[in-house]
């Protein structure tokens, strides 16, 4: 059974999802972006039956509060406050980590803060280095992030169209992929104030390569598990960042698999026993 909960985290009311025995190996499954935890729905029931699942919205995501920027100043480090301000509120000290998109920066900033908490990591198309980024999209976040007052081009991330293109994009059946998907996502970035969220986020993501060589000084002196399963047609994302993985983690495992960006809408009996087979080993 998934639990749908909700607690109040420095002031502001966060929604997660909740499924598996209480007492197992927690798993922290860390969505990315336009999306929410919604984007776990169907891998969360596959896991539970073995380990605690744990899939927050962030803050300005999905269910969970979304204050206007004129009361928080969102950044990828205070929806890391907030992350790990909830995971000890539920009493969670050590755990995997799965991240995908967004979720790997708020990720990485977990494990640089507490190498020892996180115990296993699983990258879905979840970058670490700078090869991993497909310039034809990234370039126009960089353009954006050097001149914010010049946002025509950038708010084109934020409609129908460009939220579609995410699911779709690199995924050899496209009959696979829910319309649902895109059209909830979208639904969501749709709400009043919703698109200055998402803009503060497009600037703060500046902020994310500047810690890659701190993160990869770390993998290679703790060793962490790591297993990159990784839509090899991702156009955000390239398998270049998937491959990176080994050469600070010789024992990384790198699957490259037809799909996209967001891999388990058409890949997840692929992928499941991937990682069943990955958190068995790492965590018994």
């Amino acid at each position: 059974m998934i639990h749908y909960r909700y607690a109040t985290v420095r002031g502001h009311q966060l929604f997660y999802r909740e499924a598996g025995p209480a007492d197992a190996p927690t798993i922290v499954l860390l969505h990315g972006f336009p999306t929410s935890s919604f984007m776990f729905r169907n891998l969360i029931p596959l896991l539970a039956d073995r380990w605690h699942v744990i899939a927050p919205d962030h803050l300005g995501f999905g269910n969970s509060d979304a204050p206007p920027v004129s009361e928080l100043d969102y950044t990828f480090d205070a929806l890391t406050d907030l992350t790990q301000d909830l995971l000890t509120k539920l009493g969670i000290q050590q755990y995997a980590i799965y991240v995908q998109d967004y979720g790997a920066p708020i990720g990485w900033r977990l494990a640089l803060r507490d190498p020892s908490a996180v115990k296993a990591i699983i990258s879905q198309n979840g970058n670490a280095y700078q090869c991993g980024f497909v310039e034809s999209f990234w370039k126009t976040i960089w353009d954006y992030q050097r001149s914010p007052a010049e946002d025509a081009a950038v708010r084109g991330f934020l409609t129908l169209d460009a939220t579609r293109w995410q699911y779709l994009t690199g995924v050899p059946d496209v009959t696979l992929v829910d319309p649902d998907t895109w059209r909830h996502d979208f639904s969501l970035l749709s709400r009043p104030g919703n698109d200055l969220i998402q803009l503060a986020l497009f600037r703060d993501y500046a902020t994310n390569p500047p810690l890659y060589p701190e993160l990869h000084k770390q993998f290679r002196e703790t060793q962490v598990p790591l297993i990159a399963v990784w839509g090899k047609d991702d156009p955000i994302f390239g398998p270049d960042g998937a491959r990176a993985f080994r050469d600070d983690l010789p024992s990384a495992g790198v699957h490259l698999l037809e799909g996209g960006h967001f891999l388990l809408e058409s890949a997840l009996p692929t992928v499941t026993p991937l990682l069943r087979d990955f958190l068995s080993q790492s965590l018994g």
